[in-house]
């Protein structure tokens, strides 16, 4: 007799981030009570995402908007140091930073592996702290760029294959060239006749 798996419905979702920063990975979550443990093990740490957090993750996963400001809010006082001191070091630009989703069933716990909806590296960091009643909070907005960042230009510019390609190899070192603009300089001389009746 065959084993028959059990699926377990989707509930509710989690939406987590992983800043890949040069002292350390920290994995966050959005919520408060406690931390998160995906399927895989690794523990996320619960912080507030801003109120726009949401359709500013919408932009910039459909492509929409060139940079992220994700706001974090609630950081704990050992993340917010381990990030302070990767940012004193001058090493933060450049951190790969991914948003994923996790499904989770009606006990909160995850349903199979996270969908990575979004990946981008930190272009700048801003901290702001506050003194509470016991504590100080800590707030870190990172700005994050994509991919298609690279592709911006000056009003009236034109993308050459060569300088695209350059782009490509900085944002991917390991992958193959960006061929977008690869037909340009077939199209320099070209003259096309409209309409053609």
């Amino acid at each position: 007799m065959g084993f028959v798996g059990v699926v377990m419905p989707v509930t509710s979702i989690r939406i987590l981030a992983q800043l890949a920063f040069p002292s350390k990975t920290v994995r966050l979550w959005d919520g408060s009570g406690g931390v998160f443990v995906d399927a895989d093990g690794n523990t996320y740490r619960p912080c507030v995402l801003t109120e726009s957090a949401l359709d500013q993750l919408e932009l910039a996963i459909n492509a929409e908007a060139f940079t992220l400001p994700l706001t974090l809010s609630g950081i704990d006082t050992t993340t917010a140091d381990t990030i302070w001191t990767d940012y004193q070091a001058g090493e933060i630009v450049g951190s790969r930073v991914r948003i994923l989703i996790q499904d989770c069933d009606e006990l909160d716990q995850p349903v199979g592996s996270p969908d990575i909806v979004f990946t981008g590296t930190i272009d700048n960091i801003i901290f702001d702290d506050a003194a509470g009643d016991d504590q100080i909070l800590s707030t870190i907005t990172v700005e994050i760029t994509n991919r298609f960042t690279l592709r911006t230009l000056t009003n009236g510019a034109v993308l050459s294959d060569v300088d695209q390609k350059a782009r490509s190899a900085l944002l991917n070192p390991t992958g193959t060239p960006d061929r977008f603009c690869e037909r340009m300089p077939t199209l320099i001389d070209l003259t096309i006749r409209w309409p053609n009746w």
